[in-house]
């Protein structure tokens, strides 16, 4: 198990960009989101886990900066990609369930993450 808190995370809005090089659109990663990438990886590597390989429960507490409206699906795509790049686990297609909670605000917005192997899952209630 992994359990990492984390600064919120940029939106899909603001994870990607698209321009249009050669005459082709090009969908990239925004400095934005390479940022955060970095970041998550060098706090993953401070902790230390094993890089997890089984089927996946991620939970997510989600603290916004302050009281505006938000989907919270938007910090999904960011926050999935991050971890997996970060290497908390090989690929964001390993997480089979996902649960996320809006909480209260606080200032600069944090997200509480844990990250369970199902198969552990199951054997802990077994």
């Amino acid at each position: 198990m992994i359990s990492i808190s984390l600064h919120w995370p940029p939106s899909v809005n603001h994870y990607w960009r698209t321009a249009v090089i050669a005459g082709r659109a090009q969908t990239y990663i925004s400095k934005e989101g390479k940022a955060y990438r970095e970041e998550v990886g060098w706090l993953l590597r401070k902790v230390q886990p094993k890089k997890m390989l089984d089927r996946l429960q991620v939970t997510v507490l989600a603290y916004p900066p302050d009281r505006r409206a938000r989907d919270l699906d938007n910090l999904l795509k960011s926050l999935l990609d991050s971890l997996a790049h970060g290497g908390a686990y090989e690929n964001d297609n390993q997480v089979d369930e996902i649960t996320i909670k809006r909480c209260i605000p606080v200032v600069n917005g944090v997200v509480h993450v844990t990250i369970s192997s199902i198969a552990d899952l199951a054997t802990e209630a077994a």
